[in-house]
């Protein structure tokens, strides 16, 4: 049996030159699976994962069939591709990695470019949706949005969340090279929801006209009677009132904006959506590793943002539910990470401890010693440098009646989880 961790580290994971050739390769050897189901299409710099998990949750208690694509996975690949929430299993994997394999041989010795890691595994992701006869995908973009992999399918509507600076190296150093590349998921003849937001907006619009594509702009003053508790957030949204979300932080209401349009839309085209079903659908939503509370007592929560905006918004949340509390960072950061800004505008928490590690691979991960040496610009005390598992257990210990967050990485989540037990 194919392990699928395994077979995928002989390939490369992003390429400076990207295209779509591979995926419509792989799509027509494997009898176009992508065109046996529908699509919902998200791209964005943030929020993107929470709008996937709002939707793919009222549409599952709505009683579809429901694939959700998503990426990083936390501890286990299978979380990428799930039906209703259930993960593709190891076998079904292995099965359609053996058919895969055989076609990649075949295209790395026809082609210039080799086939990448995300090639690989939308693939399998597309053909699994198609296997499972899912009524509708639920397909989260991995990079950008013209040449990413799953750009290969036709969203019949397309969501943009929230942009900004990341992946830059990639995507371009402004936001209207930024933009442009997450437009890219803009189909002919469908519909596009998004956020306004200045400049982005402009872009948006325009390229929704030229593809005679419908744009929904969901309008921060339409997002109104806002409340929050321990548990639940609140908003009304156009005839929607008292709508409840169990994830935190203000952002996430626009998140909930952007999901009760695409239920309108859906409805428009004739999905059977009642009010109950979208209620239920996002008080209960689960989105792990984001604002994530992993331990009460101490308190230990895990957000993997690692970009301004992510961060900006983490700062905000923190201070809406923790006011009073002193905040303990421990901070890891992938060396593709703008880590001087990350770092930044932690260090305006002057009454913080903040504790910098190497993640959990000093190849991949930007080294303690120099996040620390940043720190050190805006900061001269209560920073401090540790390895991972001395970093939670002096934060444990040291400091147990404060407010322990671990952040900047999704890939260190499956080893926090393991200290923590």
């Amino acid at each position: 049996m194919i392990d699928i961790e395994e077979y995928l580290k002989k390939f490369d994971s992003v390429t400076k030159d990207p295209s779509l050739e591979a995926m419509e390769y792989f799509m027509k050897e494997f009898n176009n699976p992508h065109h046996k189901t529908k699509f919902i299409h998200v791209a964005g710099t943030n929020g993107k994962g929470s709008v996937c998990e709002m939707i793919n949750n009222i549409l599952i208690n709505a009683g579809y069939t429901v694939g959700k694509y998503i990426s990083p996975h936390l501890i286990k690949y299978n979380e990428r591709i799930t039906v209703n929430n259930i993960e593709i299993s190891d076998k079904e994997i292995s099965d359609i990695l053996e058919q895969i394999s055989k076609k990649v041989d075949i295209y790395n010795k026809t082609h210039e470019v080799p086939v990448k890691e995300f090639e690989v595994v939308t693939t399998l992701a597309l053909i699994y949706f198609a296997e499972k006869n899912c009524d509708i995908v639920v397909l989260e973009t991995g990079l950008g949005g013209k040449y990413d992999c799953t750009n290969i399918a036709e969203g019949m509507i397309s969501i943009i969340t929230d942009i900004g600076f990341d992946h830059m190296d990639i995507l371009g150093n402004t936001i209207e090279e930024i933009t442009t590349q997450k437009a890219g998921i803009i189909k002919k003849n469908n519909d596009t929801i998004m956020c306004y937001k200045e400049i982005v907006t402009d872009i948006i619009e325009n390229k929704c006209k030229e593809e005679n594509n419908t744009l929904h702009l969901v309008n921060k003053e339409d997002v109104i009677n806002y409340s929050f508790d321990d548990e639940y957030q609140q908003i009304d949204y156009k005839e929607y009132k008292n709508i409840k979300t169990n994830l935190k932080g203000k952002c996430q209401i626009y998140n909930t904006a952007i999901a009760l349009e695409c239920m309108d839309i859906l409805k428009q085209k004739g999905y059977e959506i009642t009010e109950e079903s979208i209620r239920k659908g996002l008080s209960t939503v689960i989105h792990k590793a984001r604002f994530e509370t992993l331990s009460k007592d101490p308190c230990i929560i895990f957000d993997g943002g690692h970009n301004e905006n992510a961060i900006q918004n983490l700062m905000s949340t923190i201070r809406q539910y923790y006011p009073e509390k002193r905040k303990i960072y421990i901070i890891s950061l992938l060396k593709t990470k703008d880590y001087k800004t990350v770092i930044r505008l932690l260090s305006q928490d002057k009454n913080g401890v903040f504790i910098f590690t190497s993640g959990n691979d000093e190849n991949r991960y930007v080294s303690k010693e120099t996040l620390y040496q940043e720190a050190q610009k805006y900061l001269s005390n209560n920073i401090y440098k540790e390895d991972l598992k001395t970093a939670i257990n002096l934060a444990r210990n040291t400091y147990k009646n404060e407010i322990i967050m671990i952040i900047g990485s999704f890939y260190v989540y499956k080893d926090v989880i393991d200290f923590i037990k």
